[in-house]
């Protein structure tokens, strides 16, 4: 096994052919998106196509969850630069940045997408947020049957990125969760056909092994024309205008009157109050009871 987790802070990158794994690696905080995470991981999906030991490429999360999403403690702080002009929000720089391809995080994630390579993501506890629109961007997304999945921007502070949800659901269904933000057990998520599988977690990881295992037996230009002609036909579609749109209007709704003040009370009176009021009428998410979230005992360890 070729292990190069030494190049990176915030990813694992592994080989085992036929197989590479990547894997978010920001356990403690849920393996939360910061800098240089999507850096990092367009670089590791870069090397796993680069090297002709590798037929399948396994995204996955360590720790207790796939990934938390976007941090957004600080508001945003940690992209500031990009962003912002003399310490307040310049919406000129905000999207110039978040709709570039070669600078904005959401197109560094899509190299799951765009790789000739088949992707497999691997998802339990919480896939939420900013950690969905990426999921989805995988060619089979197999999950834990506790796993959450889920949009809370919906409801306050974003908008899809992606557009994932949009091309993975037919109109009915892209529109309840859109509008309502209501997360998915792995199980329901399976169930409406916006993942492909869903199985209990202790099958997790040898489950996503055997479907590597099986497109690996298939010629490598087999796999890659037919990943080719599906993406067209999605491209087709209007995959990469959404993209545009998405974070445009991310970034408009990360600074409406109401955000900005979801915002100041999260810095004042802490991130868990304004989840508690932003969830607490759905009682969802954290506000959910311990049946309706992700086992916590289930771990992925590296």
């Amino acid at each position: 096994m070729e292990d190069a987790t030494m190049d990176f802070e915030t990813v694992l990158y592994d080989v085992d052919p036929p197989m590479a794994t990547v894997t978010l690696n920001r356990p403690e905080q849920l393996n939360t998106i910061v800098p240089p995470m999507p850096d990092e991981f367009e670089e590791a999906v870069m090397l796993a196509t680069n090297d002709d030991s590798v037929k399948v490429i396994v995204v996955r999360g360590a720790g207790r969850a796939f990934c938390g999403g976007y941090n957004f403690g600080g508001g945003f702080n940690h992209w500031g630069d990009r962003i912002s002009t003399d310490g307040k929000w310049d919406p000129g720089k905000d999207f110039a940045w978040s709709t570039d391809r070669l600078t904005a995080p959401t197109p560094k994630f899509m190299a799951i997408w765009h790789t000739h390579k088949p992707v497999i993501v691997q998802v339990h506890g919480w896939c939420v947020g900013g950690a969905s629109d990426t999921a989805l961007c995988g060619d089979l997304v197999i999950a834990s049957d506790d796993a959450r999945i889920g949009t809370p921007y919906s409801r306050m502070w974003g908008a899809y990125l992606s557009g994932m949800w949009l091309y993975r659901l037919g109109l009915t269904k892209a529109k309840e969760y859109a509008l309502t933000g209501k997360p998915l057990s792995g199980r329901e998520a399976a169930d409406i056909g916006l993942i492909n599988e869903s199985v209990p977690f202790e099958r997790l990881e040898a489950t996503v092994r055997e479907r590597a295992m099986e497109l690996a037996s298939i010629p490598a230009s087999q796999l890659a024309a037919m990943k080719l002609v599906v993406n067209h036909a999605y491209e087709n579609m209007g995959v990469s205008s959404t993209q545009v749109l998405g974070p445009i209007l991310d970034g408009l709704m990360r600074n409406t009157p109401d955000a900005l003040e979801f915002i100041r009370r999260a810095e004042t009176e802490g991130v868990r109050a304004v989840i508690e009021q932003r969830d607490g009428l759905f009682g969802d998410y954290s506000q959910a009871p311990a049946d309706q979230q992700p086992d916590p005992s289930h771990v992925i360890v590296p």
